[in-house]
C-alpha cells in the first residue's frame, strides 16, 4: 500500500472511531437512563440515524487538527468517512 493510501485510511479510521465515540459519549452525557435502557429506547424508537449523525460532528474537530497539522491526506480520509456515515445513515432512515 503507498504511503498516501495508508495516510487516507488513517483518517478514514480515526473518523470511525471518533463517530462511535461521538456516540458514547453523547448517550452516557445525555440520558438519564443506564446505557442498555438507552440503547434499547434507540432501538424501540428506530434513532439510529439521529444518533449516529450526533455522533459524527466530532469528526468536526478531526478534520480541523490534521488541516492545522498540514495532513491533508488524513483529513480527505475523514471526509471520505463523513460522507460514507451520512450515505449510511440516509440510507438507513429511508430504507
Amino acid at each position: 500500500m503507498k504511503k498516501q493510501q495508508k495516510e487516507i485510511v488513517i483518517g478514514f479510521l480515526v473518523a470511525i472511531f471518533a463517530t462511535l465515540s461521538g456516540m458514547y459519549l453523547y448517550v452516557e452525557l445525555f440520558s438519564k437512563h443506564g446505557f442498555a435502557e438507552t440503547f434499547q429506547m434507540i432501538e424501540d424508537g428506530d434513532l439510529y440515524g439521529q444518533i449516529i449523525t450526533l455522533g459524527a460532528v466530532s469528526n468536526i474537530f478531526v478534520f480541523f487538527v490534521y488541516l492545522k497539522k498540514k495532513q491533508e491526506l488524513r483529513a480527505k480520509g475523514v471526509l471520505m468517512a463523513t460522507i460514507v456515515i451520512a450515505l449510511f445513515t440516509l440510507f438507513t432512515k429511508f430504507i
